[in-house]
């Protein structure tokens, strides 16, 4: 199996694991607004979740098309910067478990969570998602996507920090 064909392994199996985080997050929003939840910020949502396809397809695109090389110093160590990020997405999953949805719901009367990453910082599962689209694609090179990634979500972050942060307000 060539290096490009387990570079698409490594995608594809990047993109199953969103598949059963958006099934997370289905249930637990739906069950976040069936206790009164109220939602923030939908207009960034859509260009966010274009953003992540984007990520993957970008990728992709990049090491077939303009034929990025393998390079085993950075490959072997994007990938494990791609795991320890993966590692922290399901911790923050984990830490919150109900109240974790890919949408900004609060829930009245509902507590901030201070536990696990959040006892460090203040919104870990960003940090899993830099770590990741910066080193998801420098697994194989794929140096564009990660530079073009990285800047709108840099971009995207700083808008759905403020709407989540105005919205954790409520809670206190």
């Amino acid at each position: 199996m060539s290096s490009e064909q387990w570079f698409t392994l490594l995608i594809g199996l990047v993109a199953l694991e969103r598949v059963a985080e958006l099934v997370i997050s289905t249930r637990n929003a739906r069950a976040a607004l069936a206790r009164g939840g109220v939602e923030s910020g939908q207009g960034h949502y859509p260009p966010m979740v274009l953003l992540h396809l984007a990520l993957l397809a970008g990728a992709l695109a990049e090491v077939w098309w303009l034929d990025r090389s393998w390079e085993p110093a950075l490959g072997w160590s994007m990938l494990a910067v791609v795991l320890l990020a993966q590692g922290l997405r399901w911790w923050c999953i984990a830490v919150l478990g109900p109240a974790w949805n890919t949408r900004v719901i609060v829930v009245p009367g509902g507590e901030r969570v201070e536990g696990g990453p959040y006892r460090w910082l203040r919104h870990p599962n960003y940090v899993a998602v830099v770590l990741e689209g910066l080193a998801l694609p420098l697994v194989h090179g794929a140096w564009v996507t990660a530079v073009v990634f990285t800047l709108l979500n840099a971009w995207l972050l700083t808008v759905r920090t403020r709407v989540e942060d105005r919205a954790l307000r409520q809670l206190t």
